[in-house]
């Protein structure tokens, strides 16, 4: 039932171990990050000195960029008679922190119309992303599901006869499933589609934007819930709090036939690649980043509370001090009071310490909730000009911009090589001379036949100049377990 169809790509490409968790303070260009996974502050600049062989080679950077890469073909009509929006997708992942803290998620909707791809970017562990990247599609189809689509599940359940297929997956062979909670999973599931046949309004199902919103707000509620209650093993609830005490960020797009649906809780993006009537290329963003530098979400987070609470709220732009993102998944830390946290990890009957929990109350803790997962939702109607859409978590867009990342994807669709614009006030003329000559004569096809590939590529390649610099992006991959996440984030 929850994996009903799966396209699972050969294993053509070695599977590389990379690199473990280090809270990171410069981005790979050398510039202070804005972002930390996790609810950890600015670790200490200091490092021990390490004797590092950065000479990895062609063959070897290209095993590790590629190993998680994806590309599936849509078939030109979705089987309800409509053609598809989607032409393609590609995806990749590459890691920092050792499990990778990212998650992603594809799939078709097979009971409505549209797809469903997600970027889910953890922090505190991979424990919430996991659980969200597998069960907010499911929710977010069962909202726009009619009542009659919902009445056929229902009685497939009760009379034990295989139930419909809600989804269908699109996998890489490295995604992970959580299967000992799969149960659990349907049956709340089950729970959420009683209750919508119960409601009065549902009638042929929410519009997009709604079923979006519901589904992000009613899956942290069942995983508050689930950390709560006694579950069937040890094994079940032990993965329950750790998806409660871990946190996510979300970006998820619906693409349908009316158009896309973007819903955004969190610091991923979505960003469109609109190709000009002239030939040019523009970014339009489909997203607001959720942190201290949007200065809107910061007023919402303020509105929320005391005003006395106005100095304490956001510290060194982290909620409380202590969190990056003001939107997420989880992190009951941020949400539940004081008594209730103390009272699931003491009784609870779990190992904390091999769960790695802890007993802890962020600083100035005084009128919780302070974090919630309700989506930014957004709508775009699709022109001819709209050509691409890129979701990525924070790993991407901490060492690119907008523009920069429409630009690489641009010329990796178009074949052209569009030069990334230099201002005169940072070369002499010597440099400027060298500059040209390199591009004259690196005037080759891309490396990568995965966009998401040669995006991760770039991401971590490109020095100051623009260009990639194989040298640079050598080192970057092969910084040791202890430097790694000082340097880069997970980037899917």
């Amino acid at each position: 039932f929850f994996a009903p169809s799966h396209h699972v790509l050969p294993d053509t490409l070695c599977r590389t171990c990379l690199l473990p968790f280090q809270a990171r303070s410069f981005s790979s260009r050398g510039g202070r990050s804005d972002e930390s996974s996790g609810q950890e502050g600015e670790n200490t600049l200091h490092a021990p000195r390490h004797d590092m062989d950065f000479q990895l080679s062609r063959l070897q950077i290209n095993a590790v960029l590629r190993a998680n890469e994806q590309s599936v073909r849509i078939p030109e009509f979705d089987g309800r008679g409509g053609p598809s929006p989607v032409l393609r997708f590609e995806s990749n992942q590459l890691s920092a922190n050792t499990p990778l803290e990212d998650r992603r998620s594809s799939a078709s909707c097979l009971q409505t119309r549209g797809m469903l791809f997600g970027v889910f970017d953890g922090h505190g562990g991979h424990a919430c992303a996991q659980a969200v990247s597998e069960r907010l599609p499911y929710y977010i189809a069962v909202s726009m599901m009619s009542e009659s689509v919902l009445e056929d599940l229902e009685a497939a359940m009760e009379t034990l006869r295989p139930v419909p297929p809600i989804l269908q997956w699109y996998k890489h062979h490295n995604d992970y499933n959580y299967r000992e909670s799969a149960a659990l999973y349907v049956n709340h599931l089950r729970v959420y589609w009683q209750e919508l046949l119960a409601s009065e309004e549902h009638g042929d199902g929410m519009r997009p934007a709604d079923a979006l919103t519901y589904a992000f707000q009613r899956l942290d509620t069942d995983l508050s819930l689930e950390a709560q209650v006694p579950l069937a093993n040890d094994l079940m609830r032990n993965t329950a709090i750790q998806a409660a005490f871990a946190g996510c960020t979300a970006c998820v797009a619906h693409v349908g036939p009316e158009g896309v649906h973007v819903a955004n809780a969190g610091d991923c993006r979505a960003v469109l690649g609109v190709q000009e009537h002239d030939g040019s290329w523009s970014a339009l963003p489909l997203t607001q980043d959720h942190n201290a530098a949007n200065v809107v979400e910061v007023e919402r987070v303020w509105r929320q509370h005391p005003v006395s609470e106005r100095q304490t709220i956001i510290v060194d732009d982290r909620l409380l001090g202590v969190l990056m993102p003001l939107r997420a998944f989880g992190d009951v830390r941020f949400k539940w009071s004081r008594e209730l946290q103390q009272s699931v990890l003491e009784n609870g009957d779990s190992d904390l310490e091999a769960l790695n929990l802890y007993q802890y109350a962020p600083p100035n803790y005084l009128t919780p909730p302070y974090l919630e997962a309700t989506p930014e939702v957004t709508y775009h109607r699709l022109r001819p000009q709209d050509r691409f859409l890129i979701l990525a978590s924070d790993g991407l867009w901490d060492e690119m911009t907008n523009d920069e990342a429409v630009r690489l994807v641009a010329e990796h669709l178009t074949g052209i090589h569009l030069q990334a614009p230099v201002s005169a006030s940072q070369l002499n003329l010597g440099q400027m001379h060298q500059l040209l000559l390199r591009r004259r004569a690196r005037a080759t096809p891309a490396l990568d036949l995965n966009g998401a590939t040669h995006l991760i590529r770039h991401a971590l390649g490109t020095n100051e100049y623009g260009e990639m610099d194989q040298e640079r992006l050598a080192t970057m991959l092969a910084l040791p377990s202890d430097l790694a996440r000082m340097y880069r984030d997970d980037i899917t």
